[in-house]
C-alpha cells in the first residue's frame, strides 16, 4: 500500500514531493532533495530544484545544466536559500 507521506511515493501529488525537496533543501540536506528531483526530470519546477541543489553540491557545471533545461540562468549573486523561499512561493502561491 502507497505511503503517503512518502515523497518517493508515485502515488503522491508531484507539487508536494517538489515542496518536501525544497524543504529538505532549506534544512541543508541536498541529497534528500536531489534524490527526490531526480525522479521528475522532465518537470520545469524540479530541474529548477535540482539546478538549486547542485549549486548547494558546490557543482556548478551541473547547475548551469539544469537551469538550461528550465530556461533560467544560474543567478550567481542570488544565495540558494533565497531562491529556494522563491521556488515554495512559486509552488504555494
Amino acid at each position: 500500500m502507497p505511503n503517503p507521506t512518502n515523497e518517493r511515493d508515485p502515488t503522491r501529488p508531484l507539487k508536494a514531493k517538489l515542496l518536501d525537496a525544497v524543504e529538505q533543501a532549506l534544512a541543508g540536506d541536498w541529497q534528500a532533495a536531489h534524490a527526490i528531483v531526480q525522479d521528475h526530470e522532465t518537470d520545469p519546477m524540479a530541474s529548477w530544484i535540482h539546478a538549486v541543489v547542485h549549486r548547494m553540491e558546490g557543482d556548478v557545471a551541473n547547475a548551469r545544466y539544469w537551469y538550461g533545461r528550465c530556461r533560467r540562468e544560474l543567478p550567481e549573486d542570488v544565495p540558494t536559500e533565497a531562491e529556494l523561499r522563491e521556488i515554495k512561493a512559486a509552488l504555494t502561491g
